[in-house]
């Protein structure tokens, strides 16, 4: 998937979404009410493009290579891993209090996901992650792209279906197929692997949606456009998607509807972003 400039021609993994409308949000009992996923509501959009995939680690690569961006997490020194993630013998680091499993890892970032000792030599089609909001949006300017708003996002994972539960229909796993990377077992201590995968995976894994996109659920949460809350007074900006480490036990956002914040300094091993720009 080679990173192309928008003077040179969009990447080929754009999808068109018309113009159109779709009923947006969730209101029933798996809406998470500081989420903010209701009230469910008729919106319009333009038509405008979508990756079919996540920014991979190729395509950064080709971004920094060409512009010798420093990301967040470099200039921080830092970032945060999931715990699980690290060797048996990795020294004892600050964790997050409401989280445990999340460890504050030096020298971890988007070359080196788990730390100094790690890299992506074997993972050029993964993912992008432990990239800020701030970085996505560097990477937008130099490709000539822009970040998704969460209305063009949330139309384009749903694939035309209205009311959905998830990018695909209503049954997590139909006819036994697992459709997303999502954690199976027990959180935080036991993944089984059973949709594959106990870390990121491929961009273009599992079946695509109705409109073709890939991973609209799991593998990593996504970077949107705008403001978190009304008026952005909380200073928070949404991702939506879910992770690769969401579970039905404490976090089931691979919903379609479900969103969440965070700050856009912040980054993490389950955190990326696509790509969008108007038809």
């Amino acid at each position: 998937m080679p990173a192309t400039r928008r003077g040179a021609g969009l990447p080929d993994t754009m999808v068109l979404i018309p113009e159109g409308t779709f009923l947006m949000g969730n209101e029933d009992a798996t809406a998470i009410p500081g989420d903010r996923e209701g009230p469910v509501r008729k919106v319009a959009t333009e038509a405008y493009m979508i990756d079919a995939h996540a920014v991979s680690n190729e395509r950064f690569a080709a971004f920094v290579k060409d512009t010798n961006y420093r990301t967040t997490a470099e200039t921080e020194g830092w970032s945060f891993v999931f715990g699980g993630f690290l060797p048996d013998d990795f020294p004892p680091t600050r964790g997050v209090a409401a989280a445990p499993w999340w460890r504050q890892v030096h020298g971890a970032d988007w070359a080196h996901p788990e730390g100094p000792q790690s890299d992506v030599a074997t993972r050029a089609d993964h993912p992008v992650v432990h990239v800020s909001r701030l970085d996505a949006q560097a990477y937008c300017a130099w490709a000539g792209v822009r970040l998704p708003s969460e209305a063009e996002w949330e139309r384009a994972a749903r694939g035309g279906l209205e009311h959905a539960r998830y990018a695909w229909g209503d049954d997590l796993t139909p006819g036994g197929e697992h459709r997303a990377n999502i954690w199976q077992g027990t959180f935080p201590t036991n993944n089984t692997g059973d949709d594959g995968w106990t870390g990121t995976c491929p961009v273009d894994t599992y079946a695509p949606n109705g409109f073709g996109l890939y991973n609209m659920a799991g593998n990593v949460w996504e970077w949107t456009s705008g403001a978190f809350s009304p008026g952005g007074l909380d200073g928070l900006v949404p991702m939506r998607g879910g992770s690769h480490l969401c579970h039905a036990s404490y976090c089931d956002r691979y919903r379609v509807a479900a969103r969440t914040a965070n700050t856009p300094d912040a980054s993490s091993g389950h955190l990326g972003f696509r790509v969008a720009t108007d038809a």
